[in-house]
């Protein structure tokens, strides 16, 4: 079979999905034939509701060859250890989804089985007293892993970035360019298919300037004007598992030291984001309008920031779900233009990501052939899939019953795949990682304990040793781990050492 190469890729938006696009394929064809282009326009703002972001996003700036300490000065960026939920379990509770274990494995066996075997005779210490990034989160503190400490907790400090989007896809802009992608300034007004095969063909823009590729991607936002507007995919709505429909996003300003955490608040009909970075805070409330006014979300947003608000709330409505393909013929959707799941556990940009390379994995010659396409929206649906649940998760598994809202999250629809991990918790303590799902056993483990599920038993190997054994490593383990936060210096110490930002950039993006 004759192998017919891509010869021309056009990415229509720009934002984070767009560049982060440009930017990964410029790096990864540098040595192949392929011209990049990209159109966006400065009339269109882009959505930057994605500031805070998961361990993942270090791979991919390091696949692009990033400095790391000047992406941070560059995007104003701060660290990130987890995610802190206030109010989700009950009022009053809260909890931290870290990115980092939970003590140590013994003898084959996950440590928290062992920690449940004791707190059922009575143990006092909670769970999450076990893991480095709580009790750095907590106490304002951040260090990089510690080269050659791999017998120490020191040695694995897993950790994100909060920044700020629009410096993000700035700097990834900046990057494609200087690999030779082509930035064109318009915006799309008209497409055309073959009459053939029903493939994109071309685009126009408002001047008439005309554009034609072998290969689309579709970074456009919510509008999806190639992948919906043009192919008219269809769309998969999951209002029924998380019912959230609106965003209130603003900027304040930065009044103490950031935190390196993201917190998650709940409110009467959703939730608060507060996300630290270097010059400012961003903010957020996503709500249900089934349940709330706009007005009244917009008055619980900025009655509850901690510094004053830097300009008037931006909107967003949304649809949770997914477009029905997300690679149509010779058009792939990227980032919002492929779907939307809401920003409580930060994957927005990961979604991007793990597009980008599940693109590079299955990349196409111009025959298209349909076992690369189908692969991709197999993987990339079972990946929106794990994401949904884990979401629902936080909503269904609450104690509130203070709001008509929380009422309804409580009978939340389950997937068997939920049914299935809650189960398995909830009878002897065990949590599993499907193969290619995103969030791992820490993950599970730490929703799960925070809201309030409550293992009946656990790993019946705990046995083989004594109950005094037990309670032995348990104290040496909290020891070390005490030791190993201590030794870590203050979040804003560290960053002004390394990668303070100037302190005169402002982004316009939330």
């Amino acid at each position: 079979m004759t192998v017919k190469p891509i010869r021309s890729v056009t990415i229509v938006g720009g934002g984070t999905a767009g560049w982060m696009t440009a930017a990964a394929m410029s790096k990864i064809f540098a040595d192949h034939d392929l011209k990049i282009a990209l159109i966006e326009s400065e009339q269109i703002g882009t959505v930057g509701v994605g500031e805070a972001t998961i361990p993942q996003i270090l791979l991919f700036n390091r696949m692009l060859g990033i400095d790391e300490n000047a992406f941070i000065k560059a995007t104003q960026a701060t660290f990130k250890l987890g995610i802190e939920f206030e109010g989700w379990r009950r009022q009053g509770h809260s909890y931290l989804h870290p990115f980092g274990s939970y003590g140590s494995d013994m003898d084959g066996v996950m440590f928290h089985h062992f920690w449940l075997n004791a707190r059922q005779r009575g143990y006092e210490v909670e769970l999450p007293e076990f893991c480095l990034q709580v009790l750095a989160a907590r106490e304002g503190r951040f260090l990089r892993p510690v080269p050659n400490a791999k017998n120490s907790p020191l040695g694995h400090i897993a950790y994100a970035f909060q920044f700020d989007a629009g410096l993000y896809a700035k700097y990834l802009r900046d990057y494609a360019e200087a690999r030779g992608v082509e930035r064109i300034e318009g915006r799309v007004e008209h497409t055309s298919l073959h009459p053939e095969n029903g493939h994109l063909a071309s685009v126009s823009l408002q001047d008439g300037r005309e554009y034609s590729a072998d290969f689309f991607i579709d970074c456009s936002g919510f509008r999806g004007l190639l992948i919906e507007q043009a192919l008219e995919t269809g769309y998969e709505d999951w209002s029924d598992w998380l019912p959230c429909n609106r965003a209130l996003a603003v900027p304040s300003e930065r009044v103490r030291a950031p935190d390196p955490f993201t917190r998650s608040t709940a409110r009467p009909a959703g939730w608060q984001w507060h996300i630290p970075l270097q010059h400012r805070t961003g903010n957020g409330h996503v709500y249900c309008s089934d349940h709330m006014r706009d007005d009244e979300a917009a008055a619980i947003l900025l009655d509850n920031l901690e510094g004053r608000a830097l300009r008037d709330p931006i909107q967003l409505r949304f649809v949770t779900g997914h477009r029905r393909k997300f690679w149509n013929r010779n058009v792939l959707a990227i980032g919002l233009a492929a779907g939307f799941m809401e920003p409580l556990e930060s994957t927005s940009i990961h979604l991007i990501q793990s597009g980008i390379a599940r693109l590079m994995t299955l990349f196409p010659d111009r025959s298209f052939n349909p076992a690369d396409i189908e692969e991709y929206n197999r993987l990339t649906l079972q990946e929106y899939e794990y994401v949904r649940d884990f979401l629902v998760l936080h909503y269904r598994q609450t104690e509130r019953d203070d709001s008509e809202f929380w009422r309804r999250c409580r009978n939340l629809p389950m997937t068997d795949h939920l049914a299935r991990k809650l189960e398995l918790y909830r009878t002897n303590g065990r949590v599993y990682r499907e193969k290619d799902e995103l969030f791992n056993e820490t993950s599970w483990l730490a929703v799960m304990d925070g809201q309030g599920v409550v293992p009946e038993g656990h790993h019946p190997l705990v046995a083989s040793l004594g109950e005094m054994e037990v309670d032995a490593r348990l104290e040496q383990i909290l020891s070390v781990i005490r030791a190993s936060a201590d030794h870590m210096p203050r979040h804003e110490e560290f960053i002004a050492q390394h990668c303070a930002a100037e302190p005169d950039l402002l982004s316009e993006n939330v």
